[in-house]
């Protein structure tokens, strides 16, 4: 069973949304940070958003804020990414990620500090 699955990639249309979940089970439901990457084909995996589960602060890169929510059910174990207003260069395979992190949250833009990965879930917008 995998302890981190994503759902809720799909193909839209320029401004569009969707929402991504984040399903933990397991272990990765204590974990201290969950994030959001995403990878477009030829690029570098990039931080898109991340949440404290301990004390509720976020994160966003500068390209989806404003039109990004991250956001965490706690009874479902679940985090949310609800994506709108969508944009072709928002197109790419979005994981989610657990990390153990304790002390400074910055570091959490960085994929190396998380622990457990989600397989990914396409998005794909068109123009």
């Amino acid at each position: 069973q995998a302890l981190l699955e994503e759902s809720g990639g799909g193909l839209v249309q320029t401004g569009g949304s969707l929402r991504l979940s984040c399903a933990a089970s397991g272990r990765t439901v204590e974990s201290s940070v969950v994030g959001w990457f995403r990878r477009a084909p030829g690029k570098e995996r990039e931080c898109v958003a991340f949440i404290n589960l301990k004390v509720g602060n976020t994160y966003y890169a500068d390209f989806v804020k404003g039109r990004f929510t991250i956001s965490r059910d706690n009874v479902k174990n679940t985090v949310y990414l609800q994506m709108n207003n969508l944009k072709p260069e928002d197109t790419a395979d979005y994981s989610c990620a657990a990390s153990f992190i304790s002390g400074d949250d910055r570091l959490a833009r960085f994929p190396a500090v998380y622990d457990y990965w989600g397989q990914g879930t396409q998005v794909t917008v068109s123009s």
